[in-house]
């Protein structure tokens, strides 16, 4: 007995609502990338020691750096139903706001594949969050990761999706 089709239109659900794994077999292999980005917003006195790289545990943007990496690479093994995936560039910026006290995270991802690095790119930006929090939360508690989001995905049956600014 095999699950196939879809529910409602969510290819991860099949005629019966049984959750399954897309089967990708059939598609053509594309360029794809995704770009996703998000914001920690700290205290400024945390924020000055991640800027000038004082933080008591070491380099935070360095490690938060290496994290989103490796995060991107495990994403099959964290989120179900997704496809164990072959990444062939990641890349993790970071962009300071002295005003806010903000650090945005970009990540993009980069394959040439059966399927979209979406979720791949989003994992990368959330742990290099979460890295960032983990090695500050001794100097500030209250830090706020925010606005996590796919800004852009190119390659594949869909095609391209720009987020409307």
């Amino acid at each position: 007995m095999t699950d196939s089709g879809s529910k409602g239109g969510f290819t991860h659900f099949n005629d019966q609502g049984h959750a399954l794994m897309v089967d990708v077999g059939a598609k053509r292999e594309t360029e794809r990338v995704a770009l996703a980005v998000g914001t920690i917003t700290m205290s400024p006195e945390a924020y000055a020691l991640v800027k000038s790289g004082t933080m008591a545990k070491g380099d935070v943007l360095g490690i938060a750096r290496i994290a989103g990496i490796m995060a991107s690479k495990k994403v099959d093994q964290l989120i179900p139903l997704t496809h164990p995936l072959m990444i062939t560039k990641v890349t993790i910026d970071f962009d300071l706001d002295d005003t806010l006290s903000a650090i945005e995270i970009r990540a993009m991802v980069g394959i040439t594949g059966k399927t979209g690095v979406e979720m791949e790119a989003l994992t990368a930006v959330s742990v290099a969050a979460l890295t960032i929090y983990d090695m500050c939360k001794a100097v500030d508690k209250s830090m706020v990761i925010s606005k996590i989001q796919l800004l852009q995905k190119t390659g594949g049956k869909s095609g391209t999706y720009v987020r409307p600014e």
